[in-house]
């Protein structure tokens, strides 16, 4: 059983899983995998995953057999798992619970495929959908308080398999680092009366140097205080602070989006490694005025080392006007 364990200085909540310490490291599995039939992720190899939660599939297919586009498994080596009670406990200082959340992958197409800019729009837009359908799912669970999904492509980004694929976490504690985002999104919101969000995008048209791509639902920009070469976030146009009340229309209208602005990153960058997350509000709560769902993405150009570690700083070197700059420009033909 894995185990949430609280920091009781800065109530940051770690996940103790001796499981995952199975799980297969980046190098051994990027050689292997390719080899025909021993990707676990591919079609016809769906007797090595465990069984699926839901799939995007062709009509008349059954689950765990072939015929699906999108399919969603539980992550064989869980960083916290579904079954059991929280019985949270304390030992003097120390808070603890049982590591009782959810964690999914995603399988993002059926054949081996390592880029997800490659993959078709309607490819993508499924993917969206699934991870909306899951989270809608898993909300339906008490515990379960907060979900993350997100990407890790690339073995610099933590990828530990090829095939495209992403992920779901859902934990039973809101994260600290979303905690902190939320209140600081409240605190402008009592202040001004406005989502700082909805505030971000009618800056960015008005300075007009950060934008990268604009389309009908969504802005595509380098932020103002960019941790990291290239970050680029994704912000809906519209007011919602949870990924899972999007529509079908937007859905289909942000894969179009991501394909495009990760085969801008690709060419730009010589197809870094990368990782996203979407950030969403908490399952457990009503919409909210001050909040706004947004994917970011951080291409792994540099690495986090001491100072940053140490301190909570980020060093960038290229300015995000720059950035933004160069994958505006960026010409890409759709695949």
């Amino acid at each position: 059983m894995p185990e949430l364990r609280k920091d009781p200085i800065v109530g940051r909540w770690v996940i103790i899983a001796t499981e995952r310490a199975r799980r297969p490291l980046s190098e051994t599995v990027v050689s292997s995998e390719t080899s025909e039939g021993l990707c676990p992720f591919c079609e016809g190899n769906e007797d090595k995953t465990t069984n699926e939660i839901f799939a995007c599939r062709d009509p008349k297919t059954v689950p765990d057999q072939k015929g699906w586009r999108v399919r969603v498994v539980p992550n064989k080596f869980p960083a916290l798992q579904i079954e059991g009670d929280l019985n949270k406990k304390g030992n003097g200082l120390y808070d603890f619970m049982n590591g009782i959340g959810a964690h999914e992958v995603i399988l993002e197409c059926p054949f081996h495929e390592t880029s997800m800019a490659r993959l078709p729009q309607s490819n993508i837009r499924e993917v969206l959908l699934a991870y909306r359908e899951r989270l809608i799912d898993i909300k339906k669970d008490s515990r379960m308080v907060f979900g993350m999904i997100f990407k890790n492509s690339g073995a610099a980004a933590g990828a530990s398999l090829q095939h495209c694929h992403s992920q779901l976490i859902v934990t039973p504690i809101l994260p600290v680092n979303i905690g902190e985002e939320m209140d600081g999104a409240l605190d402008f919101f009592r202040y001004r009366g406005r989502c700082i969000y909805c505030d971000i995008l009618h800056q960015e048209f008005l300075d007009d140097k950060r934008i990268i791509l604009d389309s009908p639902a969504f802005l595509v920009v380098a932020p103002y205080a960019s941790r990291f070469p290239f970050e680029t976030w994704i912000i809906p146009k519209s007011h919602n602070s949870h990924y899972e009340n999007s529509s079908e229309n937007d859905l289909n209208e942000l894969g179009s989006v991501l394909k495009t602005v990760l085969l801008k990153l690709e060419i730009a960058l010589d197809n870094p490694a990368y990782n996203y997350m979407i950030h969403t509000a908490p399952l457990n709560s009503n919409p909210l005025e001050h909040y706004h769902w947004h994917i970011e993405i951080i291409p792994r150009l540099t690495k986090v080392a001491g100072f940053e570690w140490g301190t909570g700083f980020y060093i960038n070197h290229i300015p995000p006007e720059q950035a933004a700059l160069v994958l505006r420009n960026t010409e890409i033909d759709k695949v």
